[in-house]
């Protein structure tokens, strides 16, 4: 009767044991600098039908936009004379939750970043913080939203575009992007066109406190241009308060814009 008793509980604690254990969680993201929505092989032309093909064709979860237009008169000269919100017309292309974030006035609307959410029943309220600029030029902003994915586990999701002109101005948006996000208890996925390659200071910065997606999965290819990579600069980065496992991660060969874009499958606990 006793050892009955004991395999019993034996039994019982290993099913508690491996019943408490945390569900593993798996989404597809993917960043894309998307030259405004104009094909920049064919100027005048837009490339948003083509940059919808590609995102319905791996479905991600998340989308970070870069270079995104919002109501400017350039985006009516090539679409029939229209202005256009770049991330809601994507949205709307996709079925995905478009969100805009103005880094800049430009054009008579607004320039900066995008984010594409395809969790439509669950509203993602987004934010945007600006960042520094010590050597002056453009402004530069991230944007990100916050909410549940799935069993009550919350994330933060954000995309950015870092300066292109001077390193100080890199290394100091490195530095805030840093000093933002260490403090979250939420995994955060950020996502973007750094413009800055991983020799660089900026990047050991962030790494300090991110992990870089493509290096965690063991493969890494050029993103720039996307008829020419030569380098890479646009990055999936995983903060490294999170158990990530990178399922994939590929640059895909498409030229709808002049950077590639990056997609990638993340499972995390």
């Amino acid at each position: 009767m006793a050892y009955h008793s004991k395999l019993t509980l034996f039994i019982l604690g290993c099913f508690l044991l491996f019943s408490c254990k945390p569900t593993a969680q798996e989404i597809s993201v993917m960043t894309y600098n998307v030259y405004h929505g104009e094909n920049p092989y064919n100027l005048g032309t837009s490339n948003l039908d083509e940059v919808a093909d590609i995102i319905n064709a791996y479905h991600p979860d998340f989308v970070a936009l870069q270079e995104v237009d919002s109501m400017t008169r350039r985006t009516a000269g090539f679409n029939e004379g229209r202005r256009i919100n770049v991330a809601e017309e994507l949205g709307r292309l996709t079925g995905m939750q478009g969100h805009f974030g103005k880094a800049i006035d430009f054009s008579d609307g607004g320039y900066g970043e995008g984010l594409l959410i395809r969790h439509v029943g669950t509203p993602f309220p987004h934010r945007k913080v600006m960042l520094p600029i010590p050597k002056g030029g453009e402004d530069r902003a991230v944007l990100m939203v916050q909410g549940e994915i799935a069993d009550g586990q919350e994330i933060i999701f954000a995309g950015t575009h870092l300066c292109h002109q001077f390193d100080e101005n890199r290394v100091a948006q490195a530095k805030e992007l840093v000093r933002y996000f260490k403090d979250q208890d939420e995994p955060v996925i950020l996502c973007g066109d750094f413009n800055f390659e991983p020799d660089s200071e900026a990047y050991q910065i962030m790494t300090e406190y991110f992990d870089d997606a493509a290096v965690l999965f063991g493969e890494h290819q050029n993103t720039f241009s996307a008829k020419d990579p030569r380098i890479r600069i646009d990055f999936i980065f995983l903060s490294k308060n999170q158990d990530w496992k990178v399922q994939s991660l590929e640059v895909l060969d498409e030229d709808a814009s002049d950077h590639k874009p990056v997609v990638a499958k993340i499972e995390f606990r």
